[in-house]
């Protein structure tokens, strides 16, 4: 997670494809822990600091108007940048809801249910 001292390498080096959000969210406290930053990474602190990496996020489509799905206009260094940002942004979102005790794939999977059921598919 950027901002918060550096080392923003040290989290995972290595090409992971089928890791878990829990496995994600063990690199991050642990990450965390070796640095001492736990004292700060209280809910409040870690949703100011996911809002500020949207904003970052944001930033990168500013200017740019509607583009195209899979933003075949991009320069390679505008869409590592754009990785780069959405991960910020995961990084915190998952770090906040360790933090908070709070299982995101049970929640998103029940969020989709409930949306399945408030949103049905139009039948024509």
């Amino acid at each position: 997670m950027g901002g918060e001292g550096g080392g923003e390498g040290d989290v995972a080096e290595e090409k992971v494809m089928d890791i878990s959000l829990k496995d994600l969210a063990k690199k991050l406290e642990e990450f965390a822990k070796a640095r001492d930053w736990e004292k700060y990474h209280s809910p409040r602190n870690l949703l100011l600091a996911m809002v500020g990496e949207v904003g970052e996020l944001s930033e990168i489509f500013q200017w740019r108007g509607e583009v195209d799905k899979g933003l075949p206009n991009w320069e390679e260094s505008d869409k590592e940048h754009l990785g780069e940002e959405l991960s910020d942004v995961l990084l915190y979102l998952i770090r906040l809801a360790d933090i908070c005790g709070i299982d995101l794939v049970d929640a998103a999977t029940k969020k989709i249910v409930k949306n399945s059921i408030k949103y049905p598919p139009k039948i024509c």
